[in-house]
């Protein structure tokens, strides 16, 4: 893995007017001493869907680039700037699997920590049991090396790569396993 940095630490001027007195003033945020101009560190906002087949398996994506390339994942990816969680949710699982949503349910969700460039990106990720009425379209694209129907009892956890998507099964697992 990649050396990691807090995301706030590469800002060693005030991206505003170029002062050198660009401090930290709180565990979230960087405030410089010449303008006021304040910079948070806020959590970027992530989708991830729980789909099931008729026979109860789980869609697993195989992530197809780093961070943690290889290693299983679940369809969804970051919301784009004006659109809201849901349409995050509807284009992320069309983009790396080809299905259309028909509905989902949100679940639950989870604080992370998502390795880019070298940095360590503050991520909110939501988690959502998904519908798809037509599974026949599935095809892995986008940044999906290969898409994989599991039944969640065989799934090891730490073949998860990604620490929230890992807690996030294990949790989702029980669920499924409560409502037995």
């Amino acid at each position: 893995m990649a050396s990691e940095t807090n995301q706030m630490s590469v800002f060693r001027y005030c991206p505003v007017c170029g002062s050198s007195e660009f401090v930290q003033s709180s565990f979230k945020s960087w405030r410089c001493q010449s303008c006021g101009f304040e910079l948070f560190q806020n959590p970027s906002s992530s989708v991830a869907a729980f789909i099931r087949n008729g026979k109860g398996e789980l869609l697993f994506a195989v992530r197809g680039c780093d961070p943690m390339k290889g290693t299983l994942d679940l369809p969804g990816g970051f919301a784009d700037k004006g659109e809201t969680i849901e349409e995050a949710l509807h284009r992320e699982v069309s983009e790396e699997t080809a299905l259309t949503v028909s509905s989902e349910r949100y679940l639950f969700s989870l604080p992370n920590v998502y390795e880019y460039s070298g940095l360590q990106i503050p991520t909110l990720d939501m988690f959502f049991e998904v519908t798809v009425d037509d599974l026949s379209p599935l095809r892995a694209d986008d940044d999906v090396a290969t898409l994989q129907w599991l039944r969640p009892d065989d799934v090891n956890p730490e073949d998860i790569g990604l620490l929230s998507i890992r807690r996030a099964f294990v949790r989702y697992r029980q669920m499924l396993n409560e409502a037995r």
